[in-house]
């Protein structure tokens, strides 16, 4: 018997061309249906604050009751009146970015200007990164042709559509979706320009102008919407000298002229953020041996969640995501040396420049200043290597793999992707709120008062966001050491204001953990005793998210018949 037969059947049973086509399709498809299958996650509603230009309207709760519904309207546009209004908000949301933010202005300025069309929904709000993602799709295939051929771009684009972690990002409120757009962009722009070289400019003027200004625009794009992605222009500075030295001026005057347009927001917003930026979310590294296995383990974690594994880096053990990092890392070793013995030096240097240039010069900044940015989010802040990485990917594929053996393997790694993107999004449990919404419906008529342990606004404004509007909703939102006094004294002074009151007790409150078992258990015992004296508990519920950010404990309590 034949061993290569199913292989050889599967060759003709169906092309290449059309396996690409179809996972494009998938793609594009699961980016439509997901747009509004989960519920906003932390950052995305921060994201929507800052987009409304109301965050410095934002107050902190105190230690008494405070109407949910009054943070509702931070959700959504002000009330404004004449173009003077929206020029205000404008500047509302620019100013807003310089007290803390540490991310340039383009993606607020994009879902400002969606949110004013379309509204606030979650679906509404994701359409536009899914637009963005569709376009950065449509750019690899460009990437891929000019690089590898048509086929190449089919294959390029296939791959980059269904990736879990592109997945999961093209329907997240962030800035990531059209961080790729820009680098998979900037880098078909750079091609096309190398190949249309100056010697046939007199035939292909029209092709130059358009990228000339594709390329210009998407680097002042990128570093507007991303301050790593200056990672990228490095690298793409490094891929003219070696591609084009001839011409390097040319190629120097447009990376120049990109990086010009973003003067303005450097020199007045920039340089701000920079000043107020909170450097110690990245850590401090100290011990030389303990920083040489930090900088291994985000090596190998940002290459796991980047290529293989999706968000599910969030709830996976860090184990796990380690071993498939060093998978990768040996995929991406035995790749590169497959293609170097084929003669493919070239186009390797090429792939390697965009996708592990930007890596290597991210973690060498951090062993520099012994700082930990590398993994930092899940590896989201190296999104601008996937488009690289895969091109690596399908340069294998096309130029080192067995043509009786690439119809197998290109299935199955189309196959792995789509089944590990579509179990994030139909396995794991996203709707935290609208449980908590639930209950508050059961009975809508009657006031309840929320105590959470948390005065995060991530956490404050999602509630607002999913309670049901117009019920009598207060909420006493404390730092978990505060909880139980400020309850005991509210309940004191009102005392028959509240038949119910729901117990919302986060595992992480953000910004005043408490230190140890011990004093969680205090806690613990002195809000049960200061409830158990009105109330009765009627109801405990887990509630589990992705991350430790969503994962509560709900306790529901009904007031006592004899209180």
């Amino acid at each position: 018997m034949n061993p290569g037969f199913p292989v050889t059947k599967l060759n003709k049973l169906v092309s290449l061309e059309t396996l690409a086509l179809a996972a494009i399709a998938i793609a594009v498809l699961l980016r439509i249906v997901n747009l509004g299958s989960r519920e906003f996650w932390y950052d995305e509603v921060l994201s929507l604050l800052l987009a409304t230009g109301q965050k410095s309207a934002y107050q902190t709760p105190k230690d008494i009751p405070v109407a949910l519904a009054e943070y509702l309207p931070l959700l959504t546009l002000p009330i404004e009146s004449g173009f003077g209004a929206v020029i205000a908000t404008v500047k509302e949301l620019l100013l807003s970015l310089l007290g803390g933010e540490p991310h340039p202005p383009l993606f607020y300025l994009s879902q400002h200007l969606w949110l004013r069309l379309f509204g606030n929904s979650e679906a509404t709000m994701r359409s536009l990164n899914t637009l963005f993602s569709i376009g950065a799709i449509a750019s690899a295939y460009s990437l891929g042709k000019v690089f590898i051929g048509h086929r190449g771009g089919l294959l390029l684009a296939a791959f980059l559509g269904i990736n879990p972690f592109y997945l999961f990002h093209s329907l997240n409120v962030r800035m990531y979706a059209p961080l790729v757009l820009w680098t998979t962009l900037s880098a078909a722009a750079l091609f096309h320009l190398i190949k249309e070289s100056p010697k046939s400019k007199a035939n292909h003027s029209h092709h130059q102008l358009w990228w000339n200004i594709l390329f210009i625009g998407s680097i002042a794009a990128g570093l507007l919407t991303f301050y790593f992605y200056l990672y990228w222009v490095i690298a793409l500075a490094v891929l003219v000298v070696y591609l084009d030295r001839q011409h390097w001026w040319q190629h120097g005057l447009r990376l120049g002229a990109g990086v010009m347009l973003t003067i303005p927001w450097m020199l007045w917003g920039g340089i701000k953020q920079i000043r107020s930026a909170d450097l110690q979310r990245f850590g401090s590294l100290k011990n030389t041996g303990s920083a040489i296995l930090t900088h291994l383990q985000d090596t190998t974690q940002t290459l796991a969640s980047n290529l293989v594994l999706g968000d599910w880096v969030t709830s996976l053990p860090t184990i796990s995501i380690v071993i498939v990092g060093c998978l990768a890392i040996a995929f991406i070793i035995a790749s590169s040396l497959k293609l170097w013995r084929q003669g493919e030096r070239k186009d390797l240097t090429v792939a390697l420049i965009l996708g592990i240039l930007p890596l290597l010069i991210a973690l060498g900044l951090d062993i520099v200043t012994k700082k930990t940015t590398l993994n930092f989010g899940g590896g989201r802040t190296m999104i601008i290597i996937l488009p690289g990485c895969l091109l690596l990917l399908t340069l294998w594929l096309e130029k080192a793999l067995s043509s009786q053996w690439r119809t197998l393997v290109i299935s199955s790694l189309l196959l792995l992707y789509l089944t590990i993107g579509i179990s994030d999004f139909s396995l794991r449990q996203r709707s935290i709120f609208h449980s908590v919404a639930e209950i508050i419906s059961q009975q809508r008529e009657q006031p309840t008062l929320i105590a959470m342990n948390s005065k995060a606004w991530g956490h404050v404004l999602r509630l607002a966001y999913y309670a049901p509007s117009k019920t009598p909703v207060m909420l006493l939102a404390e730092h978990p050491a505060d909880l139980a006094t400020s309850l005991e004294k509210v309940l004191k002074n009102e005392t028959q204001k509240y038949p119910r009151i729901l117990w919302l007790e986060s595992a992480n409150p953000v910004w005043s953990k408490l230190k140890t078992s011990a004093q969680i258990e205090t806690e613990h015992q002195k809000m049960q005793e200061i409830l158990s004296k009105q109330f009765q508990l009627t109801k405990t519920q887990n509630l589990t998210g992705t991350m430790d950010l969503d994962s509560f404990t709900l306790k529901v309590y009904n007031r006592s018949t004899n209180s």
